[in-house]
């Protein structure tokens, strides 16, 4: 599609001017008619020389049909976290061509670096790069990139479209599994916010020798190995394996809350990937239940590192539904479906007093055998309230009702507490290293 420019209206106008001079200025008696001649041939002149020019500009201008272009997309991405999405051009023609690119993107999501500029020489391809933050996982697709570009002269846009819908899978934040690989191979799981005292737990049965690394122990160390070898060789000790661990994540109405445009439920469920990650490393099974008023995914415990890969395929489509959480159903689904004694974890937000109140029997149920861990998601705007400073009276009743309503949730959790079950109060972007620091406390001391 082709379109003039602002920049070519106003010269039309502009051309235009001596023919509306006789219209303003003979019923004044100022213009003559020699000088309403002079200005009609003018006008007619001007706009003349003013069509050529645009005839001339969109002639003479390099399209867009000697443009080729693809989207190279990674074959998943990661809810809430930065994806790399890559457009290539490539030049057919004999003329060099300055490319403003936009592209259809899945939504809701954020977008980085858009509208693209790319110069691509004759004969030549070039790659540009903009970053997409998906916001809610499931199968998306990608739509139509258009293109555009101006005449020589820059009295001209022209405007294509090229491209055929591609899908695309988005999935719980991979990349965070990808980190914590990285974390757990040089020893750096402080980063997570983990108490660095968590980490120098160690079980009691030896398991091997190897290099030392940065954060080991000066216990640690083995003196005769490190003669021998003449570097430092730390001892390693492993905890009890072969242990259950099944993560519940709460897919009711409240974990439709969202923080920074995601949902507790899709915080929730990335943070459950990550640690799901860490607990099949350290040799534990790994079950994972996702539930509101229905059982809406059942995942049997795996086991093994790469049992991740199966947790994450199964798990990037459920949603969360706009229905109460049955808290009695899911502790009935779990009687059923795990029998030997497990660490149950238990992603949810908690509304008020009464919300966790309806969990507390329930969850009671399950101890013994199991050992029970609820994590509750803090309402980020309503914490954030809560700590504000009244700047009016108005601003004060808002704040007071915040921190009442915090109080009733703090209530809650203190009820849980008094009756056994582990708990934690933590913003969902602390949720990872909150679980995995009681995960490492639990398998520490022992108490699965």
């Amino acid at each position: 599609m082709t379109t003039p420019r602002p920049r070519l209206l106003w010269l039309f106008l502009l051309a235009a001017l001596p023919l509306s001079m006789p219209a303003l200025l003979l019923p004044t008696g100022w213009l003559s008619a020699d000088a309403e001649v002079l200005c009609w041939r003018t006008g007619i002149g001007f706009n003349l020389v003013m069509f050529g020019v645009a005839l001339w500009d969109l002639w003479r201008s390099v399209g867009l049909s000697g443009l080729e272009v693809v989207r190279e997309v990674p074959p998943v991405m990661s809810v809430g976290a930065r994806n790399s999405i890559s457009v290539w051009l490539t030049n057919r023609g004999s003329s060099a061509v300055d490319v403003e690119i936009e592209d259809t993107v899945p939504q809701p999501s954020l977008l980085d670096d858009l509208p693209l500029s790319l110069r691509v020489e004759p004969q030549s391809s070039v790659e540009g790069h903009y970053h997409l933050v998906p916001q809610r996982r499931g199968a998306h697709e990608f739509g139509e990139i258009y293109l555009r570009t101006k005449s020589r002269l820059g009295l001209w846009s022209f405007l294509e479209t090229r491209g055929q819908p591609q899908p695309v899978k988005v999935f719980p934040d991979i990349q965070s599994v990808s980190r914590m690989e990285l974390l757990l191979r040089n020893n750096r799981l402080t980063e997570l916010g983990i108490r660095r005292s968590l980490l120098r737990e160690r079980g009691s049965e030896f398991e091997r020798l190897r290099e030392y690394r940065r954060g080991d122990e000066p216990r640690a160390i083995d003196w005769k190995a490190t003669s021998r070898q003449r570097q430092l060789i730390s001892r390693e000790y492993t905890i009890e394996k072969n242990q259950t661990v099944i993560v519940v994540v709460d897919s009711g109405s409240s974990m439709c809350n969202e923080d920074s445009g995601i949902r507790h439920f899709d915080r929730a469920l990335n943070s459950a990937m990550v640690f799901s990650y860490l607990a099949l490393r350290q040799g534990d099974s790994v079950g994972l239940m996702v539930g509101s008023n229905r059982l809406e995914r059942w995942i049997r415990p795996m086991h093994g590192s790469n049992a991740i890969q199966g947790l994450i395929r199964a798990s990037y489509d459920v949603e969360a539904s706009h229905f109460a959480t049955d808290y009695g159903l899911i502790a009935d689904q779990i009687r059923q479906r795990v029998r030997k004694r497990s660490l149950i974890m238990l992603l949810t937000h908690a509304m008020d007093e009464l919300h966790l109140e309806s969990a507390l029997k329930p969850l009671l149920g399950l101890t013994p055998p199991h050992l029970v861990l609820v994590a509750c998601l803090r309402n980020v705007p309503l914490d954030e309230r809560g700590r504000a400073t009244p700047r009016s009276a108005v601003e004060a009743v808002q704040i007071g009702a915040a921190n009442e309503f915090l109080l009733q949730q703090s209530r809650g959790i203190s009820q849980l507490n008094a009756a056994g079950i582990r708990t934690l109060d933590v913003l969902p972007k602390e949720l990872t290293g909150e679980l995995v620091g009681q995960y490492l406390e639990i398998k520490a001391r022992h108490l699965l």
